[in-house]
Formats: structure tokens, sequence, C-alpha cells
């Protein structure tokens, strides 16, 4: 299963890139498993995606959650939240 996977504002500056396509392997299902094997990578994934970190995400344009579902073919954003004044 390949998803393409965009960064935004700080978390792209802290893990070097802005997009990516990546193939998932068996069992990573769901966003919360998408950000955990992300994390796996170690380094500046691991602190940046980190569960104690304030991230949004979104799956083909749309707020999830956790246990949003992850299928081939979808767009997942990864974001800080922002504050607006």
């Amino acid at each position: 299963m390949s998803v393409k996977l965009l960064y935004f504002a700080a978390l792209r500056e802290q893990v070097g890139c802005a997009e990516e396509s990546l193939a998932l392997p068996e069992g990573v299902g769901t966003v919360a498993g998408l950000r955990a094997h992300l994390m796996a990578r170690g380094g500046a994934w691991q602190t940046s995606l980190a569960a104690t970190r304030a991230l949004r995400v979104a799956v083909n344009q749309v707020m999830a959650q956790p246990g949003t579902p992850v299928k081939a073919g979808d767009e997942v954003a990864f974001f800080p939240p922002v504050t607006g004044g």
C-alpha cells in the first residue's frame, strides 16, 4: 500500500522534506499506526512526531483522528496546530 505524505511548517523543516510517497508495511492501517511507523525511523522523525507533540493530521484534506483509517492512494498531511489572532 502506498500513500502520499505531506509535511508542513516547522515539521517540514525538522524532518527535512515536504512530501514523499511511502509504501506501508502490513498492519499499518490507521493514522496512529502510520505515525508510529514514521517515528520508528528514529532521529528527527522520532522527536518531531512523538506522541507528546501537538500535531494535526488530515487524510485526503479532512481532519483525522488517531483511529482514522489510511488506505492505498490516500494523501496524509502532518502539520502543527495553527493559532490566529
